[in-house]
């Protein structure tokens, strides 16, 4: 008798295993495309992560999610509202749900960061062009040939220190900009690179 029992049982068993069976595969998936959602729609700053770094970051929350708070949740579900469905299964609803919504949040504040990115790399352009009119109509001309590897270091919104090299490496034409409003230059007798200034975490951005 017992074993014809345990035979009805194991299909139900079964039919539940399968149906609590999602949470790997989301967790792969779900953990890729939000890496590469960080690249592509970063949540702050001016640049996405890159993929490696996305990865492991989303890597680490879905793990919080699927070893921390979903069996937490599916616990104190339990307890309010008690069902047939085994605890393995409903935490492994838990944590693929909740993998969906960390994906969505990901996704929702990276098109609500999105316009401030794009005034970003605006401002980031009118420096470029501030600093290469200035360069053809008032700076020596030996700093001309520097015009495309421009070293470009964000202090602020709207203000940057932009350097251009010259023919000595140890010496840069070194501007300030201002491109809140119509874009101002000033020239900085500074001629230290901003990686010498800045230190080798901030080098700066080069210029395109």
């Amino acid at each position: 008798m017992e074993e014809e029992r345990d035979e009805r049982m194991w299909p139900g068993r079964l039919r539940w295993r399968l149906r609590g069976a999602w949470t790997a595969p989301a967790f792969v998936a779900l953990t890729l495309a939000e890496a590469v959602l960080l690249t592509r729609l970063p949540i702050a700053g001016d640049h996405g992560t890159d993929v490696l770094g996305g990865f492991l970051l989303c890597g680490f929350l879905n793990l919080t999610l699927v070893g921390l708070v979903a069996p937490l949740a599916a616990r104190l579900r339990r307890r309010r509202r008690p069902s047939a469905a085994p605890l393995e299964v409903r935490q492994d609803r838990i944590a693929t749900v909740a993998m969906a919504g960390l994906a969505a949040v990901l996704l929702v504040a990276g098109l609500v960061h999105r316009s401030a990115v794009s005034a970003s790399e605006q401002a980031y352009a009118e420096n470029l062009r501030a600093v290469r009119s200035y360069v053809v109509h008032q700076a020596p001309p030996e700093f001309r040939a520097g015009l495309g590897s421009e070293n470009v270091w964000k202090q602020k919104d709207d203000f940057y220190r932009t350097c251009v090299p010259g023919p000595d490496p140890d010496r840069s034409l070194c501007l300030y900009v201002d491109t809140d409003g119509v874009a101002t230059v000033t020239r900085d007798p500074d001629q230290q690179s901003n990686s010498r200034i800045a230190g080798p975490d901030n080098p700066g951005r080069q210029g395109g």
